[in-house]
């Protein structure tokens, strides 16, 4: 930045009322980093309060901090001009940077929640004028209107697109640092109970069905994961995630963290359910998907990963539907939190991080040769066989019938108790 020392220039202006006016040279940075000159105008103060030499010495205090030396230290580097606006930097700058470390589906979700509750809100404002009070400001109003989720990530990203302007030297001060996490609304975290995840494996017929739901209600396993299984993942009494899925489209080797490489128990119970689906299956070779759909347009006549909402809503849903559960129940995201939350009583935490892969473990060697824990299949089991308990104990009082629309991947399972 050039560092140019300059007086300004102090008048007087106004009729009836007197006021000291500065006028001085702000050196600034463009979209292309490169440094323009704008002239500023500032008001120093009345001319009843101050001296010319006062009013002078003010507009000095400006120029110093806006342009040269602050107590003697050179500013670090220019401010940007008001072409550099919010939205030109985060759609200029901060995507092409940060688009390759987000996942696609994290992609997708990130760049929506910015576009609509950051952009949408410093659209055109100058990123020189988005300060602390703005940013604060900004969350408070989210938090009155919208969930903790949301607000949550307006705050990272919003901190995260500040640090990085300043990094990139657009501006020298952070704001961000300073700004907090409002209070939110609590947030609803439902779970599904044993007798409608009874009553909806017992509803469905299909095998392949049936396996989907079942690795989803006993296993924990993410949306992304659960559709990008492929028969290679599956080892008998475990599985292991070599890709996900997202919006019909496999990710080979793309997984949430390192931890999700670990291998994931399939109870004792939940394996005759999973043999059941691979017997008819058309296709068990290691590359195939194990619950595929076909799919369209350039795709046609192929076989592609299914989507969560799509397989929920033809296929799930309807049968839900009938049996009164609220289709809000029954999503991955919460089956998998169920597991959680009922693993309290089936085992110590650490078991419970180990089947949700929470913990932070580094997986060494040949993903097939990992071993599940003792203490973990022994968990997983009985949490497992306390639900299916309650489907044997309404059998038991039917007077010799048998469950209704048992399978028989479903009798391998009530045999194997």
């Amino acid at each position: 930045m050039a560092m140019v020392y300059q007086k300004g220039r102090v008048y007087e202006k106004g009729k009836r009322i007197k006021k000291w006016y500065g006028q001085y040279r702000l050196y600034m940075r463009d979209r292309e980093g490169k440094e323009v000159e704008r002239t500023r105008k500032v008001v120093l103060g009345l001319k009843s309060e101050l001296r010319k030499y006062e009013a002078e010495e003010r507009l000095q205090e400006i120029i110093r901090k806006e342009n040269g030396k602050e107590n003697g230290v050179p500013a670090p580097n220019s401010r940007p001009d008001d072409s550099v606006t919010f939205e030109w930097f985060v759609t200029e700058k901060y995507f092409p940077m940060r688009r390759g470390q987000w996942r696609p589906a994290t992609r997708q979700k990130t760049e929506f929640e910015i576009n609509r509750y950051l952009v949408e809100r410093f659209k055109n404002v100058p990123l020189r004028n988005v300060g602390l009070f703005e940013m604060q400001t900004l969350l408070n109003g989210l938090a009155e209107n919208y969930s903790e989720s949301i607000v949550k990530h307006a705050f990272v990203n919003l901190r995260s697109i500040m640090r990085t302007a300043q990094k990139l030297k657009i501006i020298s001060e952070n704001p961000g640092e300073e700004t907090k996490m409002p209070e939110t609304r609590e947030v609803s975290r439902p779970t599904i109970n044993a007798e409608q995840i009874i009553s909806l494996i017992d509803s469905i017929e299909d095998p392949h069905d049936l396996c989907l739901m079942s690795i989803g209600l006993f296993c924990a396993t993410r949306t992304s994961e659960t559709l990008g299984l492929q028969w290679k993942s599956y080892g008998g009494d475990k599985l292991v995630i070599h890709g996900t899925a997202y919006e019909g489209h496999l990710y080979a080797g793309k997984l949430k963290t390192k931890a999700s490489r670990n291998a994931i128990p399939i109870p004792e119970d939940i394996q005759p359910i999973v043999d059941a689906w691979r017997q008819t299956c058309p296709d068990t070779s290691p590359e195939a998907l194990m619950f595929p759909t076909f799919g369209r347009d350039e795709r046609i006549g192929k076989k592609v990963p299914r989507q969560a909402r799509n397989f929920l809503k033809w296929r799930i849903h309807p049968i839900t539907d009938k049996l009164g559960i609220p289709r809000n129940l029954v999503t991955f995201q919460v089956m998998r939190r169920t597991l959680g939350t009922d693993m309290q009583h089936h085992g110590t935490m650490k078991d419970a991080q180990g089947i949700l892969r929470h913990a932070s473990i580094t997986t060494t060697g040949n993903v097939y040769m990992q071993q599940i824990p003792a203490s973990v299949m022994a968990a997983i089991n009985s949490r497992t066989r306390a639900i299916l308990a309650k489907r044997r104990e309404v059998a038991t009082k039917a007077e010799g019938a048998t469950c209704p629309n048992v399978s028989q991947s479903e009798e391998a399972v009530l045999a194997s108790g």
